[in-house]
């Protein structure tokens, strides 16, 4: 089988499309990067949909905590505490098992949509939490300058927060948003440890790499095209975040705008 036959035949094969048996014997490189990066499909997947839907209720949560209120603030504060306190590998244990402890109330809650949505809702409160922390600390960060002018020209509660207060925060917390952006889809890994289901072999990128490196007893191959693979979506990210970074400050002169920096988070 040529390569471009392996990738017509794999390229999907983690969606369910394409050849049904995984190959056996004889692997060939060609068959590690196409199977392995049809499996990223799902990590980014569940990347691209925590992110999206967590930076909204980031914001929520940051302007709770922020809040004179204490029935906002509290609540707040006890989530984030929670999710940043806790590994992320065991709350991805009680999602699957909440969910799968909901079999009783319908039958949708199986145990391979159970791991699919516990995986999800856990990524989404994970970076939610993270992200509140960053966007309370550019919050709170704000120079009390444009604040006061706000309130002097009559800008008050939504308004002021949104035209003046929300785009200086994301200013300020964009470059530390991006580390947590990278962080999130490289946390995605832990979808398959979560019970991700692999119905039909079908399964995100570790999946395939720890397949292979079960047949070949070579984990040498497949776990450094897994790495390959998520240094190509960090550059992505970090592209795509670079281009919003300048749309955030494209009032000031380039000279003035910081670039964007990878500080991995070594411990979380």
């Amino acid at each position: 089988m040529s390569c471009i036959d392996t990738i017509q035949n794999y390229a999907f094969r983690s969606l369910g499309f394409g050849e049904r048996m995984l190959p056996r014997t004889d692997f060939t490189l060609c068959e590690h990067f196409t199977l392995i990066g049809s499996g990223m499909i799902w990590n980014v997947y569940y990347g691209v949909l925590a992110i999206l839907t967590g930076f909204l209720f980031a914001n929520l949560l940051a302007v709770a905590k922020n809040s004179n209120s204490r029935w906002a603030r509290k609540p707040a504060e006890w989530f984030i505490f929670l999710f940043r306190g806790s590994p992320l590998f065991i709350q991805f244990f009680f999602g699957y098992f909440l969910f799968l402890s909901l079999k009783g109330v319908s039958p949708m809650f199986n145990p391979l949509t159970s791991a699919a949505l516990g995986a999800l809702i856990v990524l989404f409160l994970n970076t939610s939490a993270y992200s509140a922390e960053i966007f309370y600390g550019a919050l709170r960060s704000i120079p009390k300058g444009d604040v006061e002018a706000a309130d002097a020209y009559g800008f008050t509660g939504w308004f002021r927060y949104r035209r003046i207060m929300f785009p200086t925060m994301m200013r300020l917390a964009w470059p530390a948003y991006t580390n947590e952006a990278i962080f999130l889809f490289h946390a995605t890994t832990l979808v398959f440890f979560s019970g991700f289901p692999a119905w039909r072999q079908k399964g995100d990128a570790l999946y395939y790499a720890n397949y292979f490196a079960d047949k070949t007893f070579n984990p040498f191959v497949p776990y450094p095209i897994l790495a390959f693979y998520f240094i190509l979506l960090t550059l992505i990210i970090i592209w795509i975040f670079g281009v919003i970074n300048k749309r955030l400050n494209k009032h000031l002169p380039q000279a003035a705008i910081k670039k964007l920096k990878v500080r991995p988070n070594l411990i979380r």
